[in-house]
């Protein structure tokens, strides 16, 4: 399952995914977790130093490489140079999975308490001016579309703060989106705006209260976002001592907020996969790049790039 985590910066949005990627890794299960955030904090929060975190691979950095592994033998696309972020995989694309022989977790991933991180890179001085941090997402709604997660396997995305999450398409490659919201006026603000751009496309968002102190913050929360509330992590020794640069041990964690960690992955679990909206929305998304700037950069028309034969999901491993 692929889920992402949104929310205004600040709210505690890289801390909670943190906290769920350790928690998933803690079951024993495949885990996949991706920096995307223009903050790139997500290793620090799993409890890396810093020496470590610059010897990972950028994937923004690199994705003439990833797009030339991507492209495979598929004969509706030209050259890698010819693709575009939203490129779709088609027959003959190489498709990727979360566990076995996998070429970019390989190259661009690092173990961290039982999960593999990849990190889209930081936006450095010398793309100011020139590019925008979207450029280096691209890399990961790359791996997103040819990627073929099975039952029990989860990639965790942290996105960037605000709304910014929803500046392209990625935002429909999750199964399940949630947002992390404190019970303040501008906390539940961001999922007002978040509803209105995810309404048109089918997006199940779920709202992770935090810092919650005391039942008057459930209350408001609830007043504000109604049923989308589906849980919420109080105050917590734990995430101070976190912020403090420690690293303590999961099994520390306040037992309230474990129980909301569980009850996020059953969410997660009880979702239905979607395959073929994964596809049709793949196809959506790259039609619209195309038209709006992908045909005149690449001088090409991009529409040809899309295999109307074909269906992303398990099956699409065997064809």
């Amino acid at each position: 399952m692929k889920i992402a985590f949104v929310g205004k910066g600040g709210s505690g949005k890289t801390t909670l995914s943190s906290l769920f990627i350790r928690h998933l890794a803690d079951q024993h299960v495949p885990v996949v977790a991706i920096d995307a955030d223009i903050n790139q904090n997500l290793g620090a929060a799993l409890g890396l130093d810093e020496e470590s975190l610059a010897k990972i691979p950028p994937l923004g950095a690199h994705l003439d490489q990833i797009k030339e592994l991507l492209r495979g033998d598929n004969p509706r696309i030209a050259s890698a140079r010819s693709m575009i972020k939203t490129t779709p995989p088609g027959r003959g694309s190489r498709l990727l999975t979360v566990t076995g022989d996998d070429p970019l977790h390989d190259r661009f991933g690092v173990s961290v308490h039982g999960a593999t991180l990849m990190v889209t890179g930081p936006f450095a001085e010398k793309d100011l001016g020139v590019s925008c941090y979207h450029s280096k997402v691209g890399a990961a709604e790359m791996y997103l579309n040819h990627l073929v997660d099975g039952p029990g396997e989860y990639v965790v995305v942290d996105m960037t703060a605000g709304a910014d999450s929803f500046a392209s398409g990625m935002f429909t490659r999750f199964d399940m989106t949630f947002l992390v919201a404190e019970p303040t006026v501008r906390g539940v603000g961001v999922y007002r705006q978040y509803v209105d751009y995810a309404r048109d496309h089918d997006v199940a968002i779920r709202v992770i209260g935090n810092k919650v102190r005391d039942s008057s913050d459930v209350e408001f929360l609830r007043e504000h976002v109604g049923e989308a509330l589906s849980g919420w992590m109080t105050h917590s020794g734990f995430v101070r001592s976190m912020e403090k640069g420690h690293c303590p041990e999961l099994s520390e964690l306040e037992e309230d907020n474990v129980k909301t960690l569980a009850l996020m992955r059953d969410m997660v679990d009880a979702t239905p996969k979607d395959w073929e909206k994964f596809t049709r929305q793949s196809a959506e998304f790259h039609l619209r790049n195309a038209r709006a700037w992908g045909n005149e950069v690449k001088s090409a028309d991009l529409a040809a790039q899309l295999d109307p034969d074909f269906l992303m999901g398990p099956t699409a491993l065997t064809t």
